[in-house]
């Protein structure tokens, strides 16, 4: 896999409020919309996208920096790309799965 990109989602973030009070967490619709980011960035517009497996492994934090590692994966029988992920902060794992276009 390949690092694909980094970011780090302000405490600020509009997605924040209430997901929960008094320990913010950073929602998960919030990392996949980075990690679809990251793959756009790489490889262009995406047309409809699938995620058949995302497994969220422990909670992304406001303020903690995070990084997408990317692996292409051999395109689907109709020819769609695809692509494994993991998203990181530090060294422990916050997200996994696949992206088919």
């Amino acid at each position: 896999m390949s690092e694909a990109a980094r970011f780090a989602i302000d405490a600020d973030h509009p997605a924040l409020p209430g997901h929960f009070p008094g320990r913010p967490v950073v929602p998960g619709v919030v990392v996949l919309d980075r990690v679809l980011a990251a793959i756009e960035a790489a490889h262009g517009p995406l047309a409809a996208l699938r995620l058949p497996q995302v497994k969220f492994v422990r909670p992304l934090l406001p303020g903690e920096a995070a990084r997408i590692a990317l692996e292409p994966l051999d395109a689907s029988a109709d020819g769609a790309p695809r692509w494994r992920f993991r998203v990181l902060h530090e060294e422990a794992v916050v997200a996994t799965g696949e992206v088919h276009g």
